[in-house]
């Protein structure tokens, strides 16, 4: 993917995507798929959260599910204007969605999912003209230590006999 990022911009989203690939590798270690959201509001982390569904239990306790609900709490508003989320791995439609419901104007992810990707790859929910809000959406911002992550944690699954 062509990329027209500042180099000033990359090296911000590069310094917070590492802070979401340290919770991915938490959640690696949890037994969780290694997926780690970090939610920025003006330069300042206000939410970090790693996938937590067999932990919760829960369907929907994704990475940017959690983050997004931290930092809805630390801004006091569902409005999540003027920040910028930072996933591991592109938006499932689930995610994708709460990008766009909490009004989420920049969204850069390290991996695309060929299986679930909600923002370039399968759908394209965060620019749908058709919806009331959209964002900027990046990809491949440390992509290469995301699916290698992904990668690692799914063949010690397979291993495993698990997944």
């Amino acid at each position: 993917m062509i990329d027209a990022t500042p180099p000033e911009e990359l090296a911000e989203d590069e310094r917070w995507m590492r802070v979401a690939l340290e919770q991915a590798r938490a959640a690696a270690e949890r037994e969780e798929v290694p997926v780690g959201a970090v939610i920025v509001h003006q330069g300042r982390a206000i939410a970090a959260a790693h996938n937590q569904r067999e932990a919760l239990s829960d369907p929907t306790a994704h990475a940017e599910m959690i983050a997004i609900t931290q930092a809805a709490e630390a801004l006091q508003s569902w409005r999540l204007l003027d920040c910028t989320l930072y996933v591991t791995l592109e938006p499932c439609p689930m995610c994708a969605g709460a990008v766009v419901q909490a009004r989420i104007p920049r969204v850069v992810y390290g991996a695309a999912d060929p299986k679930a990707g909600a923002c370039h790859t399968l759908y394209r929910i965060t620019d749908d003209e058709r919806l009331n809000h959209r964002a900027v959406v990046i990809g491949g911002v440390c992509e290469e230590q995301s699916r290698r992550l992904l990668r690692e944690f799914f063949l010690r699954q397979r291993r495993r006999g698990k997944k």
